[in-house]
């Protein structure tokens, strides 16, 4: 398919900034995951973390619980093995927290139920949960829902990243990240993604 015909492409390569970041990473997507539990589980153990630590630490997590999280997994599992995996204590509680949720209304939180309801309502009934803060909540939009404009700004790398991009590593206020994020709307996750893209390269 060419460019044209692609109405995130063509959006995107309005700005001409966002345009080299498309032609320097290629097509990148926003394609929701095939488990919502489990991405919104990476999510808590990424919290705070840089990349590559994230990585080391979910593998570990995932080998505790001897296979993709599961509420019932997170919620068996051994506290000193969740530890020992590198895992704080909070973020111990916070993922039993999200487990305790899914557990206990399984279809909440799934994309058909929230199908319906503003990212602004889903952030608002996420937040609910002790341990799902706003980047989280935001991170699981994008990641678990596969919404397509999405500007978390509560994350680190896409403050740093747009910064990098736009301004020469020069300071800007979220306001500003937000002008700049404008001409991206209805596909600010993908703009959002390709900042990521360049920020880690």
């Amino acid at each position: 398919m060419d460019d044209a015909d692609d109405p995130v492409l063509s959006t995107l390569r309005e700005d001409p900034t966002m345009a080299a970041l498309v032609d320097r990473h290629g097509p990148l997507d926003v394609t929701p995951a095939d488990d919502e539990f489990a991405r919104l589980c990476t999510s808590i153990v990424n919290q705070q973390l840089s990349t590559a630590s994230a990585a080391a630490i979910r593998e570990r997590f995932v080998d505790v619980l001897g296979g993709e999280p599961t509420p019932e997994g997170v919620l068996a599992a051994d506290e000193t093995a969740l530890r020992e995996a590198g895992l704080s204590g909070t973020k111990v509680e916070y993922l039993r927290n999200v487990a305790a949720a899914f557990r206990d209304d399984e279809r909440a939180f799934t994309r058909e139920e929230l199908a319906g309801e503003s990212d602004a309502t889903v952030v608002d009934r996420l937040t609910e949960i002790r341990g799902v803060g706003e980047w989280t909540a935001r991170m699981y939009l994008i990641f678990a829902l596969g919404r397509e404009d999405v500007l978390p700004l509560g994350d680190l790398a896409v403050r740093k990243g747009i910064e990098r991009v736009y301004n020469d590593g020069e300071e800007l206020s979220r306001a500003e990240m937000r002008d700049i994020a404008e001409s991206w709307r209805p596909y600010r996750s993908y703009g959002t993604r390709y900042v990521w893209a360049e920020y880690e390269s």
